[in-house]
């Protein structure tokens, strides 16, 4: 039985507003594509930074260690989430969806030769904006870079 793999699409979220990204992601996962995110450390996020870290402590603070929800400090997995969190999970299309999605902080060695899309609808507007990264709101709350 042969097995036909489908073309990955390698997005780089280098400079992608991470809610506009994950939304146009998260939709091309449901009709059936593989994607793979890599820099997920610097997507950025809309919003003062000093409020954005604030959210995050608090969200951090409900539940406990073993018994969940589990919140995530990485930025890979917080990007992961983030897409997750826009796809129906209770379903079994979603569940699939999620799955075919990968997310990277960095570029790995065997996807450093493959074509990377960035959409521009996602891309920063304007530099005036208040706005930080993933990867320093990960710094901040305490996160792992995993340099």
């Amino acid at each position: 039985m042969e097995t036909t793999s489908k073309p990955v699409t390698v997005v780089n979220a280098d400079g992608l507003i991470l809610g506009r990204m994950a939304s146009k992601i998260a939709k091309r996962l449901l009709t059936g594509e593989e994607i793979v995110i890599v820099n997920a450390e610097k997507a950025v996020m809309s919003g003062r930074k000093r409020s954005k870290v604030a959210e995050a402590k608090e969200f951090l603070s409900v539940g406990g260690v073993n018994r969940g929800p589990f919140h995530y400090r990485r930025p890979d997995r917080i990007v992961r989430k983030t897409v997750g969190g826009m796809i129906p999970s209770k379903k079994a299309k979603g569940k699939q969806a999620y799955k075919r999605l990968r997310v990277f902080m960095g570029i790995p060695d065997d996807l450093k030769k493959q074509k990377m899309k960035t959409g521009p609808e996602a891309q920063k507007k304007k530099q005036t904006c208040p706005c930080s990264t993933v990867g320093e709101l990960a710094k901040r709350i305490g996160g792992n870079q995993g340099e």
